[in-house]
């Protein structure tokens, strides 16, 4: 079925002019709506205006231009039925074969913080109905909300005159979509502070297939959440070159990018299998690196590393030594790239500035994740240690190095799958053990990980000791601090087997499970 009229309404005018004047040039009557119609008209190309075709001006300030049933009706009525066909004939009511439309910028208006009067003018009400319309009646009706589709449409009518069955079923998918994000949007503006939401609405734009999942016979695909491109995230970052990335990949860097994130210092952080092997701050973020990766050499081999800085010259060479999967980092300068050029596969990536800890993430970022038949929703666990809070309850009170080990191997205990230990000293771990099934178990194996002496180092426990066997083993490994929630009903057990031992002992109030 040829096209013989359209009606283009839009916000986002990319590539709209091209569009429409080879529309025009196919012998298109064109229909539009205020600044659209009044951009067409100025660029020489014939247009109606919706409210000289109608008859009905637009009224309140265009919040009404297109609500009108030879706009609806030229969209709705079914070509195939006889009565509707005389019906539309009996109404004047001619047909619209093709609706261009996308919607006002609801989530843009929100995001730059407009006031709340703005933004709900900013609530597309016709350009949603005509989108609806249309997609309903796709097996006669095209519709574009998609400034990227210009071209292949354009093309597809240069060619044959009219859209397939195929391409018109393709862009009803992908209308109904653009509405259902839209609305989702709008709904969980207005939610605000309802947590949890009453319906949990969820958009995310795909980027693209992924090769496989955590496994070659699993499919998998990265989405985009739109809300989160204000802060770094990895889903947003910059891919400068190397393989494509894998799901696991992106799970790692993932890890690696929430760990650097805890910190204000230069800062590497190593991950292997989704949990850091080495982390390490410094003066320099090539000391960082070269501190963390010497945490855990073994295991740094085929890592992901992220950086809380720029790379440089040589910062790069010092990262071509050892076999990585991929680098995050705020830049890369080009000595750094000049430095990386000879691995061929190895991911780089860019994201914004990360020099600020991620306790400025925003309070309304949440993880999601399935279980059969339904979903967990939580705050992301951007919860850090109350200095006020914080209190000793040993005999003995740690040293200034000592704190400052406690609260950074803490903030890395925090990324580690629980149980989780983590021995630190210096600002660098020395031995990680997480994912066991009981406490000693993990404090064992940070011990049996661990590559330097352990001698005045501090410990830092996702949650608290239920007995004092995993405090008396980091004590004899050479503990000189331990920092955990407390809270355990045998708390008085664990204190006393830290003054046994001539340990500090300090309670965080603050759990940081991670399953």
């Amino acid at each position: 079925m040829a096209i013989s009229r359209a009606l283009l309404s839009v916000s986002d005018k990319r590539g709209l002019l091209p569009f429409a004047r080879t529309l025009s040039q196919l012998g298109v009557e064109l229909l539009s709506t205020g600044g659209t119609a009044d951009l067409l008209a100025s660029s020489g190309i014939p247009v109606t205006k919706v409210s000289d075709y109608t008859g009905a001006p637009e009224v309140f300030g265009g919040r009404v231009k297109t609500l009108h049933p030879k706009i609806h009706g030229g969209i709705l009525y079914r070509r195939e039925e006889e009565g509707d066909r005389v019906e539309a004939a009996r109404e004047g009511i001619g047909p619209i074969d093709l609706v261009v439309v996308n919607l006002y910028p609801f989530s843009q208006t929100v995001a730059r913080g407009a006031p709340f009067e703005e933004i709900i003018e900013n609530i597309d009400i016709g350009g949603p109905s005509m989108v609806r319309s249309a997609a309903k009646n796709w097996k006669h009706v095209g519709i574009v909300v998609d400034p990227d589709e210009y071209e292949r449409v354009a093309e597809e009518l240069t060619r044959d005159r009219a859209l397939s069955d195929e391409t018109r079923r393709r862009l009803m998918l992908k209308a109904f979509q653009h509405t259902a994000a839209y609305d989702s949007a709008i709904a969980n503006y207005l939610a605000g502070e309802e947590q949890p939401p009453a319906q949990l609405l969820k958009s995310a734009a795909l980027v693209q297939a992924l090769r496989y999942g955590e496994n070659p016979h699993q499919r998998a695909a990265l989405y985009r959440d739109p809300r989160e491109p204000q802060r770094p995230t990895v889903a947003f970052a910059k891919v400068l070159g190397g393989k494509e990335l894998s799901y696991n990949n992106l799970l790692d860097l993932d890890s690696a990018l929430s760990c650097v994130m805890e910190f204000e210092r230069p800062t590497a952080v190593v991950v292997k299998h989704n949990t850091p092997c080495g982390v390490a701050s410094a003066d320099t973020l090539l000391e960082a690196f070269r501190r963390a990766r010497a945490a855990d050499e073994l295991s740094a081999f085929g890592g992901i590393v992220a950086l809380n800085g720029p790379v440089d010259g040589a910062l790069g060479e010092a990262l071509a030594e050892t076999f990585l999967e991929a680098v995050l980092a705020s830049s890369f300068d080009e000595a750094a790239l000049k430095a990386l050029a000879g691995k061929k596969n190895l991911r780089l990536l860019e994201s914004p500035p990360l020099g600020a800890p991620q306790m400025g993430w925003r309070r309304d970022s949440f993880e999601l994740r399935t279980i059969a038949g339904g979903l967990l929703l939580q705050e992301r666990d951007v919860g850090d240690v109350d200095r006020a809070a914080l209190r000793a309850v040993t005999q003995r009170e740690p040293t200034a190095e000592e704190l400052r080990d406690a609260l950074f191997a803490f903030r890395v205990v925090k990324h580690v799958r629980s149980n989780a230990i983590v021995f630190a000293k210096g600002e660098q771990t020395l031995g990680i053990g997480g994912g066991q099934t009981s406490r000693v178990d993990a404090v064992e194996l940070a011990i049996k990980k661990a590559k330097g002496d352990l001698k005045g180092c501090a410990v830092g426990s996702d949650a608290f000791f239920p007995f004092r066997d995993g405090i008396d083993a980091a004590a004899q490994a050479g503990a000189r601090c331990i920092i955990q929630p407390g809270g355990s009903l045998r708390d008085a057990e664990a204190i006393a087997a830290a003054d046994e031992q001539g340990i500090a002992m300090l309670f965080s109030k603050v759990r940081h499970f991670r399953h």
